[in-house]
């Protein structure tokens, strides 16, 4: 070891004050001047120093800060590294006895002026190794003391810090619906429920111009962690998961979860029915198939539970579990009956006008969540242009800028029309009861004439589910749709069972 009383010896200044030592009155200019006024009073050098403010004491030997001082140990930039006390170092033992290894071995120092240690001695690389014992057991104190604080907060349901989940955000510590994502957010659920696809919700919220709230594009894993948190149906888990690693995370028991509740966004029939399909997807492994050419294709069901197909060259739909058997024309006789009796209630007509009503509601706030992002994007690309007639950003980054957001402006001014005219067909077509029942008429007397592809968009609307066996049909109606579309508000599933002929 080189000896610490030599004139001229070149040294370091270690700075780490914590976020929390901060906020307690400790700031990294007094710890500076602290050593800077020591290392003076020795008489060295004061060459470099390295400012860790704000980093955890938990691991700091891959800091970039950390990395930079031992090369200049290495090289023999400085031979000795001043900080105020050994906790400001490290609170990791591990990483304590690794940086007096790696001084000792380039025969520099470590000097903290707290403790007085110098570690060119035996008594001070014991010392030095007995109170990094201590803040490791420190650290674990106030980690321990952080976990349990935060155990308590999310059982009693009380904020946490973090991200607002997307559609939402922070006002004084509540949790409300965010005016812009929200519709948005809505949107993503309908989308997936009509084409069953992550990626082509993605690929159609980005040509509408819409974007994350980094301003980044959809992807299919974005759209499956929005569809899949609970929040969007007025539930918003907190205290879940742990951190294991720099990229690792694992889920706390469900004992030490807690929960928020929140204004919905979308219905909870909406959110089961959307992660439903997540779920079977995940189950299968594999992106979901092409659309079915039976009617009932992925909807009938044997009363074992097993789904019923309708094979090559065959007229019936089968169970191959327990043979089953229905022929096709008959399942679609009965089921369309069904249907007609059921839009003929009156009181099933007033809940879909209401229901009509609500979606026309939801397409509004759309529409002017769309206006207020061609408004923000235009004022984001008058200030880019703004800074560089000033010179404040050369040609190069204008383009980067410029450019990015240019094309979103075009989508999005491309995709305004479209809402106001969907908009306004859907003010036109804002039918009374009576004329729901003359729809209801004149959809069954045409229903023959009907494309498959026509008649499956219809029954998917309305059927959830078709249960065959014993003699009896049941049909799991979901929702009730209007004259064109799928009714966006869902409403609680409705069990209708039927008596039929039997089953041949």
């Amino acid at each position: 070891m080189k000896d610490n009383r030599a004139l001229n010896k070149p040294v370091g200044i270690w700075i780490r004050v914590s976020t929390e030592d901060q906020a307690r009155g400790e700031s990294p200019e007094h710890h500076e001047e602290r050593a800077r006024a020591y290392a003076k009073s020795r008489g060295w050098q004061v060459k470099e120093l390295y400012n860790l403010a704000g980093q955890s004491g938990k691991a700091v030997m891959q800091h970039p800060e950390a990395r930079r001082m031992m090369k200049d140990v290495e090289r023999g930039h400085i031979t000795g590294l001043v900080f105020s006390k050994l906790a400001r170092l490290s609170r990791n033992r591990r990483e304590l006895e690794d940086f007096s290894d790696f001084f000792n071995k380039h025969q520099a120092d470590l000097i903290s002026l707290s403790e007085a240690i110098d570690t060119s001695t035996a008594g001070g690389r014991m010392f030095f190794h007995l109170l990094g014992v201590f803040a490791q057991w420190e650290r674990e104190e106030i980690a321990d003391r952080v976990n349990a604080s935060i155990s308590v907060r999310a059982k009693l349901g009380k904020p946490m810090s973090g991200a607002s989940p997307y559609g939402y955000h922070w006002i004084q510590k509540k949790l409300v619906i965010h005016p812009d994502e929200a519709p948005v957010r809505k949107q993503a659920y309908e989308l997936f429920l009509q084409h069953r696809r992550k990626g082509v919700v993605a690929r159609l919220l980005n040509a509408a111009g819409y974007r994350t709230r980094l301003g980044t594009m959809w992807s299919d894993i974005a759209i499956g962690r929005t569809i899949s948190c609970t929040s969007a149906k007025g539930i918003y888990h907190i205290n879940r998961t742990r951190q294991t690693g720099s990229w690792k995370w694992e889920q706390k028991p469900e004992s030490e979860w807690g929960a928020i509740e929140l204004t919905p966004i979308v219905p909870v029939t909406m959110w089961d029915q959307c992660n439903q399909i997540l779920e079977e997807q995940s189950k299968k492994g594999k992106r979901p198939g092409k659309q079915p050419k039976q009617l009932f294709a992925g909807l009938a069901f044997c009363q074992c539970g097993q789904k019923m197909y309708v094979k090559a060259n065959s007229p019936k739909y089968v169970c191959e579990a327990c043979r089953t058997k229905i022929p096709v024309v008959d399942l679609e006789a009965i089921v369309l009956e069904e249907l007609k009796a059921y839009f003929s209630a009156q009181e099933r007509i007033v809940t879909h006008i209401q229901n009509a009503r609500l979606n026309l509601d939801a397409k509004e706030k759309l529409l002017q969540t769309h206006r207020n992002n061609i408004q923000k994007v235009r004022d984001d690309m008058a200030r880019t242009h703004k800074l560089y007639l000033e010179g404040e950003i050369t040609s190069q980054g204008f383009g980067q800028f410029y450019k990015p957001a240019e094309e979103r402006l075009n989508q999005l001014v491309a995709e305004l029309p479209k809402l106001e005219a969907e908009i306004d067909y859907t003010k036109i077509r804002n039918l009374s009861a009576e004329d729901v029942l003359s729809e209801a008429d004149q959809l069954y007397k045409r229903w023959p004439t009907l494309p498959t592809e026509e008649k499956r968009k219809i029954v998917e609307c309305i059927i959830e589910k078709i249960t065959i066996g014993n003699g009896e049909i049941e049909l799991t109606l979901s929702h009730l749709p209007n004259s064109e579309e799928m009714i966006k508000s869902q409403q609680d599933l409705r069990h209708r069972s039927v008596r039929v002929h039997p089953l041949r």
